[in-house]
């Protein structure tokens, strides 16, 4: 596997006034590790993942499955190996009170659940105090903790931090992590 994905700490960026979602991930050294730019006017989701803002060498491709869907489903692809990592798979209804995604297999399989820290913490986000209070996921697979996901207070971006826990016994591939962590950018990001 790349070492680019063996971090146990991640950075994430979103770029807010921007015509497109822009995103960059960076290491502990603020080093540029990936850098992404959703496509324009595409129906579906469309998001490549690169090594550089130059688009040098791609490294991730999310693809949604559906043109609209409540529940979305979004293939991940490792672009360099050319193989199907896994899906990620937004949980519709269950997301309006609590964001909740489903992390699956290749095959379709589930193998973890994301969600919003506390349903309390989501309702006071989404009726009073929006932004204001940042979002905290965390990622479970065998009811273990696996990732935390933490939405750093910013007036003016989005930013996350995505920390990986060590002795998962290799649940969780970090490339389906870092994937999340850019479609809450995108997609929560964006509802706030």
């Amino acid at each position: 596997m790349n070492p680019i994905y063996l971090l146990p700490h991640y950075f994430l960026k979103r770029q807010v006034f921007s015509f497109t979602g822009t995103f960059r991930i960076f290491d502990d050294y603020g080093r540029l590790l990936m850098f992404s730019r959703q496509k324009m006017f595409k129906l579906k989701e469309d998001i490549r993942v690169y090594t550089d803002e130059n688009r040098t060498q791609e490294l991730l491709y999310i693809q949604a499955r559906n043109v609209i869907d409540f529940s979305a489903a979004y293939d991940i692809y490792d672009s360099l190996e050319q193989v199907k990592v896994g899906v990620l798979r937004r949980r519709g209804w269950q997301s309006m009170v609590r964001d909740a995604w489903e992390i699956l297999d290749p095959w379709d399989r589930p193998v973890g659940i994301l969600q919003e820290d506390s349903q309390g913490r989501a309702l006071l986000r989404r009726f009073l105090l929006g932004s204001l209070l940042p979002q905290d996921y965390d990622l479970l697979i065998n009811n273990t903790r696996v990732a935390d996901f933490k939405q750093r207070f910013h007036l003016f971006r989005y930013e996350m931090d995505l920390y990986l826990h060590e002795n998962t016994q290799g649940w969780l591939d970090p490339r389906l992590a870092i994937c999340l962590a850019i479609l809450l950018a995108a997609i929560e990001g964006r509802q706030n």
